[in-house]
């Protein structure tokens, strides 16, 4: 079991303000399907499509990412971020930044767009940057470090194919954009968000789920094949070069973790969490889902695939594995607060009386069905079912929102008493 070093954890509001942010861009996401219907639901090159996918992309799976940063790096992995106590200033710009870029692409304001790139830049560049710089000294888990230490690097190499990405559409500069989108896509979905879930994922598997320890060479295998893999497929697909192989070889990786991770899981000889286990299990579920279906895209031409694989990664597979995740965190930040607030000595209610399993399993339960409304509007699209799937979205993400909430409100009424006692 990984040391957890709580005396090195941030005050708790720091990730929590990232946290807490992430459902209300999912429930923000289901708004813009809710006012949009098929037509964000119709292309992948549609603008209301582009917005809707950087809602997840930037909104949920980017404040979730970075403010599991903010908590794991000091804590597990011995890094020190330059600059966290800019964290409050760092939220309100991120997502100043994520809400100019999605309103400028769902309105057609293109003015806005390159601005708001360049606001997402300079934050996300700049956390990456100080991260980076943490890593300096040396530490344990080195494998884990150097998974985030790519994850990091693949997130400043999208941020910057996304600034020339955004002048293109503003009308300053001009770069191919479907060729550059495809590898904006791989190097962020796949090279920040699953590089960095799958070595977090790695240490908190054994930690939170109970599954037998990661295989250190596995591992490295698999983090090494999962870097060269991006690159190989980035530069066929820069170069116009190998067709469908580019896409196939930057996803070679993705269902050999899902496999990989699916027999950890079932393998499993403490199992604990059940909703996290269910939360991880369907979202890799998903996450191999897409991979086959991409292999089997020659056999399978169809104008739904390209957008059914899409909503399999971004809007069910990568949320679901960060949402369960999320929902952990957020009890354990709510019990570390208890615990400096109220000193040794003192009996505190543990992570899973300040979150119940009961809420995170009703949680569990409407992102199902939002999830299966989602692919069903994808392969059917009609204005009903994707204003149902909208509804259905914003109403499990905002549920989410008032779960977390929960761990607050208790941890207050567990404080109140302490103190009424003194």
């Amino acid at each position: 079991m990984t040391a957890l070093a709580i005396e090195r954890a941030p005050p708790p509001t720091r990730p929590l303000r990232f946290l807490l942010t992430a459902p209300l861009w999912g429930a923000l996401a289901g708004g813009l399907l809710l006012a949009h219907g098929e037509a964000a639901l119709l292309s992948r090159w549609s603008p209301v499509t582009v917005a809707l996918v950087h809602a997840f992309t930037l909104g949920v799976l980017g404040n979730a990412m970075l403010g599991s940063l903010l908590q794991f790096l000091p804590v597990v992995a011995g890094v020190r971020i330059a600059g966290a106590r800019f964290a409050p200033a760092l939220h309100a710009l991120y997502n100043l930044g994520v809400a100019a870029l999605v309103a400028g692409l769902a309105s057609g304001q293109r003015v806005i767009l390159l601005p708001a790139a360049a606001l997402l830049a300079a934050t996300l560049g700049g956390f990456a940057l100080a991260a980076l710089a943490g890593f300096r000294a040396r530490a344990e888990l080195r494998l884990v470090r150097a998974g985030i230490v790519a994850a990091l690097l693949f997130l400043l190499a999208t941020v910057t194919i996304g600034v020339a990405l955004a002048g293109t559409l503003a009308g300053q500069w001009a770069v191919a954009l479907a060729r550059w989108t495809d590898i904006h896509a791989a190097f962020g979905v796949l090279g920040w968000v699953l590089l960095l879930t799958a070595s977090v994922g790695s240490v908190t598997m054994p930690m939170l789920q109970g599954t037998a320890p990661v295989p250190r060479a596995a591992f490295a295998a698999w983090l090494l094949v999962m870097v060269l893999a991006l690159i190989a497929g980035a530069a066929l697909r820069a170069l116009e070069l190998g067709g469908p192989a580019a896409p196939l070889v930057a996803m070679a990786p993705v269902l050999p973790f899902a496999l990989a991770a699916l027999g950890l899981q079932a393998r499993a000889p403490y199992r604990r969490n059940p909703t996290l286990l269910r939360f991880w299990s369907t979202g890799l579920c998903a996450l191999a889902a897409a991979a086959l279906l991409l292999v089997a895209a020659p056999v399978l031409p169809g104008p739904r695939l390209a957008m059914l694989i899409g909503a399999l990664v971004v809007a069910i597979a990568l949320p679901w594995l960060v949402l369960g995740m999320l929902l952990e965190i957020v009890a354990f930040l709510g019990w570390i607060r208890l615990h400096r607030e109220c000193g040794r000595g003192m009996r505190l209610p543990g992570v899973h009386a300040l979150l119940p399993e009961r809420d995170k399993a009703r949680v569990l339960v409407l992102h199902g069905l939002a999830g299966s409304l989602l692919l069903a509007a994808v392969l059917w699209p009609r204005p009903w079912l994707a204003a149902l799937t909208g509804l259905a979205l914003t109403l499990a993400y905002a549920a989410t929102w008032l779960v977390l909430l929960g761990v607050r409100r208790r941890a207050d009424r567990f404080l109140v008493v302490v103190r009424s006692a003194r």
